[in-house]
């Protein structure tokens, strides 16, 4: 999948700094062995407590790791990508893409109802 350069940056301080475990796996456990489901969701729970004010830490936002797919290609749809690309660098079909995928983000709501504005503005 492509990658924006900001994240490719973020990607290569992570490899910098903790390395890949010998075959080459980002995620590993100080052992360099596979790190199971449960090192997975501690590790998730723990940064989204450190990330996030505790407001949205109390929210189901991004409460589980598998969430940043939703949130990523909820962004490119919302950021104007063609949901013809979004689905075919996601794997999916459009039809997937727009029914499981394609949600409002947090704090968009001011964005769609700016877009919503301009447009009805036009009709004046």
């Amino acid at each position: 999948m492509p990658l924006p350069p900001q994240l490719v940056a973020i990607w290569r301080r992570g490899v910098d700094t903790f390395g890949t475990a010998d075959d080459g796996r980002l995620f590993f456990t100080e052992q360099g062995r596979v790190l199971g489901y449960s090192g997975y969701r501690k590790t998730w729970r723990d940064a989204r407590v450190l990330a996030l004010p505790p407001d949205l830490v109390a929210s189901p936002l991004a409460a589980r790791a598998y969430d940043l797919r939703h949130s990523a290609l909820s962004t490119w749809l919302n950021a104007g990508v063609d949901p013809t690309e979004v689905a075919e660098r996601a794997g999916n079909t459009v039809e997937t893409l727009l029914r499981t995928y394609a949600k409002c983000l947090y704090g968009r709501q001011a964005v769609a109802n700016g877009r919503i504005g301009k447009l009805l503005e036009e009709y004046e």
